[in-house]
């Protein structure tokens, strides 16, 4: 189990729009899970293989071509749940509002992307923090990995280790319904 108090919020940095840093947070978050977690570990060892072979252009253009241009794959918590409903909106609204509770800015993403809820997780209270993640997160997270069936695509076992870490960390917890 990843026991990191900032566990979430360092995989969260491996689902963001790649940079010069990318490769080294992506090496940096593998030694962590192979210390902490050797289950997430070898689930994500393959990833970083695969994009130590890419030059930045070439990570960045993979990362828009997953992400960006494939709905069924993209990093919205509140778009997997909602789709473009009314419910979409207001979980985005009240994502904005725990994200500046919490001191944590929002980047160019929307404030339901998962590199802001991920590190939201580590911050909020543990029993809201269980309730964000079974109501909303872990079936977020199942209908993107279900979004990669057949593609072969290796972003698919990033969301896989993430969820494998959140799996860990709430199994045995529940909260309440974020959205009540």
């Amino acid at each position: 189990m990843v026991a990191t108090k900032n566990a979430l919020a360092h995989l969260a940095a491996l689902i963001t729009y790649p940079d010069d840093g990318y490769l080294e947070r992506l090496r940096d978050c593998g030694v962590t899970l192979a210390r902490e977690n050797p289950t997430a570990s070898g689930t994500l060892q393959p990833f970083i293989d695969y994009s130590a072979m890419l030059d930045a252009p070439g990570l960045e253009e993979f990362y828009t071509r997953t992400f960006d241009i494939n709905p069924t794959c993209c990093l919205e918590v509140g778009w997997q749940l909602y789709g473009e409903e009314y419910e979409r909106g207001s979980f985005m609204v009240k994502m904005r509002k725990a994200l500046r509770e919490t001191g944590l800015r929002e980047s160019t993403e929307l404030p339901d992307h998962l590199c802001h809820v991920l590190p939201l997780l580590d911050r909020l209270d543990p029993v809201d923090a269980a309730g964000l993640a079974n109501a909303c997160v872990l079936p977020a997270l199942d209908k993107m990995i279900a979004g990669f069936a057949g593609k072969d695509n290796p972003f698919e076992r990033v969301l896989k280790t993430i969820r494998s870490v959140m799996q860990d960390r709430y199994s045995a917890t529940s909260g309440g319904n974020p959205n009540g």
